[in-house]
């Protein structure tokens, strides 16, 4: 059962906006190789802003997922690519309709 999650929102500077369209759109392989994250969105909010949104079934695959090769490269990259610091904040999941998950 999903019950845990994280909703992460990204500000890109202006100039590199592209690049981090890319590279949030090349992790989806690496979030594919997670077996803990049971899904994984990248999201495009706005001109600037994009989102990450994904969720697990214990606390162990959340903090795995934290210290994963996503993350790493989110934070080794986010003073080249963001305006601000990622907001990166633990929710939990109320309801979800997930293919193939009861």
């Amino acid at each position: 059962m999903l019950t845990l999650g994280l909703l992460a929102t990204l500000e890109a500077k202006p100039d590199h906006i592209d690049e981090l369209q890319e590279l949030l759109t090349s992790s989806l392989a690496l979030a594919e190789r997670e077996e803990g994250t049971v899904v994984w969105f990248a999201l495009r909010l706005g001109p600037t802003t994009f989102g990450i949104f994904d969720a697990f079934g214990s606390d162990a695959d959340r903090r795995a997922h934290l210290e994963g090769r996503i993350a790493a490269t989110l934070l080794a990259e986010a003073p080249r690519l963001l305006a601000r610091e990622p907001d990166i904040r633990p929710v939990d999941v109320l309801a979800a309709k997930v293919p193939g998950r009861r």
